[in-house]
C-alpha cells in the first residue's frame, strides 16, 4: 500500500509486555497498514522525536491481547517495511537462565536457538526462493549504541547473550529449562522468533533490548506474580529512558551488512 510521506520513519520500536506506549512523541499519529498477511498486531504510531521519524507497535497489541504464538510477525514487519523503516528496536521481557543474569537487568542478544514450534518464519514461500545467513542475527551497530547508551545511563546490562525462543503460550518444565541452561542459552522468552528473521530477510537491522523479568524455573526460586509486575514496571521505566536517549545515537547512515542481507541470498 502506498504511505502518505508524512507517516514514513526510519526507526521503528516494537513494543512487548509492559512496553505499550513508549511516551516518546509530543505529536503522533495512527495509521492503520493493510499487508498482504493480514492485519499488524495494531495501529501503528508514527511521530518525530529528536529530529527523527519514529514509528511504535505494540507486539501483543494495545491491552496485551494476542499471544506470543499467535502474533501476526510477518505482517508487523511488512508493515515497518511499508513505512520506509530502516532500523527495528525490540523490547521484550524474558527469563533468565544464569545465576549472574538477575531480575532488572538488561541483556542486549547477540545469538539466538530457536525451540518454536508451528510458526511462518519467511516471506519466501513462493517461487522465490532466499536462504538468509543468520550467523550473526542482530546489527552490529544497533547493538554497539545500545549497549553503549545503557551503561552511560547505569542501567546493569549483559553485552551478550543467547535467548532461546520457545512457541509458548505455556512456560517451560523443570526439564526443558535445566536442558536450555546446558545448552548454554543465558536467557528465554516466546517472542524473538521469527521477528528477528523476516527483519533480516527484509533487509531491515535489528536489535533486541531485552529485559529480565524473573529466573526460569531451573534455578527453583518461588516467584510470586507481585514481584514480576514490581520488576516489570521497573524495567519498563528502565526501557523508556534508555529509548529516550539510544534513539537520537543511531547513525543516519546504514554501514553495517544488514542493509545486503539478500545479495547472495536469493536462489
Amino acid at each position: 500500500m502506498l504511505v502518505p510521506p508524512e507517516m514514513r520513519a526510519e526507526i521503528g520500536i516494537i513494543g512487548g509486555s509492559g512496553l505499550y506506549d513508549p511516551g516518546l512523541f509530543e505529536e503522533a499519529k495512527t495509521i492503520k497498514i493493510y499487508t498482504p498477511y493480514g492485519p499488524p498486531s495494531d495501529e501503528i504510531t508514527v511521530g518525530e522525536f529528536k529530529g527523527r521519524k519514529v514509528a511504535f507497535l505494540p507486539r501483543h497489541g494495545k491491552g496485551h491481547v494476542i499471544p506470543p504464538h499467535m502474533i501476526n510477525y510477518r505482517a508487523n514487519i511488512w508493515a515497518f517495511k511499508a513505512l520506509g523503516v530502516e532500523r527495528i528496536i525490540a523490547v521484550s521481557a524474558v527469563g533468565s537462565l544464569r545465576e549472574d543474569y538477575k531480575p532488572g537487568d538488561f541483556v542486549i542478544p547477540d545469538q539466538f536457538i530457536d525451540f518454536t514450534k508451528n510458526r511462518i518464519y519467511t516471506f519466501f514461500d513462493g517461487r522465490l526462493v532466499a536462504h538468509v545467513s543468520m550467523a550473526d542475527p542482530f546489527c552490529p551497530e544497533l547493538r554497539e549504541v545500545a549497549i553503549t547508551t545503557a551503561k552511560d545511563l547505569g542501567i546493569p546490562v549483559h553485552e551478550k547473550g543467547t535467548y532461546v525462543c520457545i512457541e509458548g503460550p505455556r512456560f517451560s518444565t523443570r526439564a526443558e529449562s535445566r536442558l536450555y541452561k546446558s545448552w548454554g542459552a543465558d536467557i528465554i522468552g516466546m517472542t524473538l522468533v521469527p521477528e528477528v528473521n523476516l527483519a533480516r530477510e527484509a533487509q531491515i537491522c535489528y536489535v533486541t533490548i531485552a529485559m529480565i523479568t524473573d529466573y526460569d524455573v531451573w534455578a527453583e526460586k518461588p516467584v510470586t506474580a507481585e514481584e514480576v509486575v514490581r520488576v516489570m514496571r521497573e524495567n519498563v521505566e528502565k526501557a523508556k529512558k534508555l529509548l529516550y536517549e539510544l534513539i537520537p545515537k543511531i547513525p543516519k547512515e546504514r554501514k553495517c551488512p544488514c542493509k545486503d542481507a539478500l545479495k547472495e541470498a536469493l536462489v
